[in-house]
């Protein structure tokens, strides 16, 4: 260290604190070549000679670092890692603290493992999940999720993170959404605050020094270059150094619209797992797992009749329990098959003839008049393939089979032309009335009958 350098003396009252309490081999292979560039208010600029030593400091050093900054009373407080020949930040002691501030505040203690509901439709994904949980980085690397919204993806994600805190404290977990991701990213490269090199290696930093990286709804990466650009990159560090990801999405890699090739093929190198919608028994089940977490008691009927027609998605199934409980407390009354109706404005029928998938065929055939030869046929005219469409949107909505059933009621369709179909009818929905209102029919249709 130069006798010129103006922080010399600065840095040499704390080394004599950090040489105390450091073993010797430590102290002289990481700390001693350290070498004082600059001093921002209550933080240090440290300069090492390679990035391996400041990850390694960074990781391992820093309660000891700002444990010696407070015992040798320089006012010093944090510090910063660059390396030999670059001024972009490596390693900073306030963006280690800001960090597991960020991920302990997206994570809810609710989503567990034990709270989550398993059943046929989703215990292979379930098991995969808890698998990584249990040993981060040794398999299913990267575990990638995908299936509708309001089936789970999220609470899975989140348990994952919940159960590393208990069992393996030691391991820094990042959980965040892919907006965030990109949110963050574009702040770190625009804003204009301080150095932007500095807030872009901070963000770097901050996302790739994590030993288990989770990202929700990846979708969103989507005619995004910029952003997957930096995933890219993200991705291969974490990998290169047995860190495990774990991503979720409405849909599989190949179905996100302009994905790099070397990001899709990354994401499909290790699991992909499909969330399939909740069966009629666990339906019954999740409603059960959520009236005893709100201290709630449903008769079997109001559970038979909550499970019924209740759509594909655990959130609506929640919503109409909710409505029920929230009627009982208003009354004051008990939950009766009678109250639950009526809080749903519903009226109590008899048992529904069961919904096959040539009833749903039939109602948009006779719908539309068109044969059902035809509509299962090859052709490609648009006045087919749009009820067609329908047909396959409104099997995933209503029916609790697989996706590979559905197409081949379809007329032997692959359950990747089930999922094209299925999101082009909601996105239509979603932007065109007129048509929204022709598959609400036809679904009252299927209903009522």
């Amino acid at each position: 260290m130069s006798e010129n350098n103006p922080y010399s003396i600065l840095w040499r009252q704390i080394l004599e604190t950090l040489q105390a309490s450091l073993s010797p081999i430590t102290y002289n292979t990481y700390i001693s070549k350290l070498v004082p560039v600059d001093v921002e208010g209550t933080k240090i600029v440290l300069r090492t000679d390679t990035e391996f030593f400041a990850n390694y400091i960074g990781k391992n050093l820093t309660d000891k670092m700002k444990e010696a900054f407070k015992k040798a009373g320089t006012g010093i407080t944090d510090f910063e890692l660059v390396v030999d020949g670059s001024d972009d930040v490596i390693f900073s002691s306030i963006d280690d603290e800001a960090d597991e501030d960020f991920a302990a505040a997206s994570v809810d203690p609710r989503f567990t493992f034990d709270s989550f509901v398993a059943g046929k439709s989703n215990e292979f994904v379930f098991a995969a999940a808890k698998a990584v949980a249990k040993a981060p980085g040794s398999g299913f690397n990267p575990l990638y999720i995908y299936g509708a919204s309001g089936l789970g993806k999220t609470h899975l994600l989140q348990a994952i993170a919940n159960y590393i805190a208990v069992h393996r404290p030691s391991l820094r977990v990042l959980y965040t959404t892919c907006e965030k991701f990109i949110n963050e990213l574009i702040d770190s490269i625009y804003l204009n605050k301080g150095n932007n090199r500095d807030r872009q290696a901070r963000f770097r930093n901050r996302y790739r020094s994590v030993d288990v990286l989770l990202i929700d709804d990846v979708q969103f990466l989507a005619k995004k270059q910029a952003v997957q650009e930096e995933l890219f990159h993200t991705f291969n560090a974490l990998q290169a150094d047995n860190k495990q990801v774990v991503l979720t999405s409405d849909v599989p890699p190949k179905e996100i619209a302009t994905l790099e090739e070397r990001l899709r093929t990354r994401f499909e190198g290790g699991l992909i797992a499909d969330i399939q919608p909740p069966d009629a028994e666990t339906k019954i089940a999740i409603l059960k797992q959520k009236a005893y977490e709100r201290k709630a008691v449903l008769p079997p009927d109001v559970l038979e009749f909550l499970a019924r027609d209740s759509g594909t998605d655990v959130r609506t199934l929640e919503g109409r329990l909710t409505k029920v409980i929230f009627a009982s407390k208003l009354h004051e009354k008990p939950i009766t098959l009678e109250l639950a109706a009526t809080a749903l404005n519903e009226a109590v029928s008899e048992e529904h003839e069961a919904i096959t998938a040539d009833k749903i065929i039939a109602a948009v055939c006779s719908f539309y008049k068109l044969e059902k030869d035809k509509l299962l046929g090859k052709s490609k005219k648009k006045e087919l393939v749009q009820p067609r469409q329908i047909c396959a949107y409104l099997m995933c909505e209503i029916l609790n089979i697989p996706l590979v059933s559905i197409g081949e009621a379809l007329g032997g369709r692959d359950h990747t032309t089930v999922i094209h179909s299925r999101e082009k009818v909601a996105n239509l929905v979603k932007i065109n009335d007129h048509f929204a209102k022709e598959v609400e029919d036809i679904r009252n249709i299927i209903l009522k009958q």
